[in-house]
């Protein structure tokens, strides 16, 4: 697997010092995307577009139209925003993304650990992904959005909470390589057949339906296009991390600010027992029962293991949902949707649209929430 050097120059791509400063301007949503995007509300008209502030014929600030329904939605800094706050469940997410929005991102935290596992879970390669249009459904703080942008696609990034805000600060440094909606999963604002590539990853389970948006995603495919899931398997994990599933039974109604406290408190007391057990092979197992998600990955300063643990605990805590998947039975849902080329493993599917568009999710199913 060879990793890409789109982003500076080879052998350094990963480095803080790729950043490009951008402080102080807005990247504007782009006129092109008018040409991919549909009401999410009637799932049926265009939208039109009304500026009330340009940057070289680019919107920073203004109001999309369906011509069908009549419909506003507005865009703000930039971001065509398709959620009212009523409709935002996951509060967690945004606050979580806006407060660790780089520990994951390859370009700014000097690792290659989130370029790395898109190119693992996705079997993609930088060439096939050379000037892609890609859907990130569900970008978070942009991992994955800027691994993307970095490997040469051109990404369309949605995410339904506030994170999108960190997604869209995070990958600012690629211009109108990428472009950032705030959206929901269950309403996407596109046209059928528009994305050359569509991935999910680490989202699935924290949506109240899982099976409705897996069956949603496939129909903004284009003809022999890729799609990847990237989900939390159902199985004896649940068992084993007894002690995390029972503090799960209250802490997803608990203020952000108290899950805060608790996520900190319980990683300053167990971190530094992982790390030690992390050096063990043979007790190193031992680390599942213990109710932090300690991260020690090889090439991460002790710092970035502790950030990066105390992010992923408040991960484990904060969502108010996670609905664990079977690989299998999501491989069968696919295949009645007539994709092709289905392939899965414990958290993983990956599967390609027929040269003819693929099936539709069906009404009834696709109203069931």
């Amino acid at each position: 697997m060879s990793l890409p050097t789109n982003c500076t120059s080879v052998g350094d791509w990963y480095k803080p010092s790729a950043v490009k400063s951008t402080s102080g301007s807005v990247i504007p949503m782009q006129r092109d995307l008018l040409d991919i995007l549909q009401c999410p509300s009637c799932g049926e008209g265009s939208l039109t577009l009304a500026a009330t502030s340009e940057t070289d014929g680019d919107v920073a600030e203004g109001t999309l139209s369906c011509t069908s329904c009549a419909k506003d939605y507005a865009v703000t800094g930039g971001i065509p925003r398709f959620v009212p706050p009523e409709d935002n469940y996951c509060g967690n997410f945004g606050f979580q993304w806006n407060k660790w929005k780089a520990v994951q991102i390859d370009r700014l935290a000097g690792h290659k650990l989130s370029t790395t596992r898109l190119l693992n879970d996705t079997q993609w390669t930088p060439e096939f992904l050379k000037d892609k249009l890609v859907l990130d459904a569900g970008c978070g703080a942009g991992r994955f959005t800027d691994a993307l942008a970095c490997s040469g696609a051109k990404v369309v990034s949605i995410d339904l909470s506030e994170a999108v805000d960190a997604c869209y600060e995070t990958t600012r440094f690629h211009g109108d390589r990428v472009q950032c909606l705030q959206a929901s999963l269950f309403e996407l604002p596109f046209k059928d057949g528009a994305f050359d590539a569509v991935m999910c990853m680490g989202v699935i389970q924290h949506t109240p339906d899982p099976a409705r948006v897996m069956r949603a995603l496939p129909r903004f495919l284009k003809p022999g296009a890729p799609l990847v899931y990237n989900f939390y398997e159902r199985g004896q994990l649940e068992w084993i991390q007894f002690i995390k599933y029972g503090l799960r039974t209250f802490t997803p109604s608990l203020p952000v600010g108290v899950t805060l406290a608790l996520s900190k408190l319980m990683t300053v007391l167990f971190f530094p027992l992982t790390y030690v057990l992390s050096r063990i092979p043979v007790v190193r197992q031992v680390i599942r029962l213990i109710p932090i998600c300690a991260v020690h990955t090889p090439g991460l300063t002790l710092t970035q293991q502790f950030t990066w643990s105390l992010l992923d605990t408040f991960d484990w805590y904060g969502p108010r949902y996670e609905l664990r998947q079977d690989h299998r039975e999501v491989m069968g849902m696919l295949e009645e949707l007539g994709l092709d080329a289905i392939e899965g493993q414990q958290g993983i599917v990956r599967a390609r649209a027929p040269q003819a568009a693929p099936k539709k999710a069906s009404p009834v199913a696709a109203a069931g929430d």
